[in-house]
């Protein structure tokens, strides 16, 4: 995998507006010898030289400015496909299709969970009933038979 989703629909967004507003980016990111996927390799690898130094962590200022310079640039070392997960630490809103499905699965894993721990609970043995001890009374040392 190439990072994650959201990661790749996050920079994408990103390059879309960049593109929109700026024209000298957009005639970059139409550039044929560029795409996402190189761009998050590049990303990718820069990222990962950095862990190597100590630090581990972007901003996104600084992935941005990375994929900027990827488009930017012709002549550029893109390395090899890194196979990683990327955690993306803002909200991407979802749209309301998105949101009825995503509580829709939440609810069905409640449900399923509530099940399970009924179906758990019924399960169990219950417990016997013990026959009750009988009492043995044993004669003590100062009862005389009086």
């Amino acid at each position: 995998m190439k990072g994650t989703e959201q990661f790749k629909q996050t920079i994408k967004a990103y390059l879309d507006e960049r593109a929109k507003t700026d024209e000298l980016f957009a005639v970059s990111y139409a550039k044929e010898n560029k795409n996402l996927d190189d761009c998050i390799t590049f990303v990718l690898n820069q990222a990962m030289a950095i862990c190597k130094e100590g630090g581990c962590g972007m901003t996104d200022n600084e992935v941005y400015s990375l994929c900027t310079h990827y488009y930017d640039e012709d002549n550029i070392e893109v390395g090899k496909a890194v196979n990683c997960g990327v955690i993306v630490n803002h909200r991407v809103e979802l749209t309301p299709e998105e949101q009825a499905e995503a509580r829709e699965k939440a609810l069905k894993a409640y449900q399923d969970e509530e099940l399970r721990k009924i179906q758990q609970r019924n399960s169990r043995p219950k417990p016997t009933q013990k026959a009750t001890k009988q009492e043995v009374t044993q004669p003590s040392l100062f009862d005389l038979g009086l």
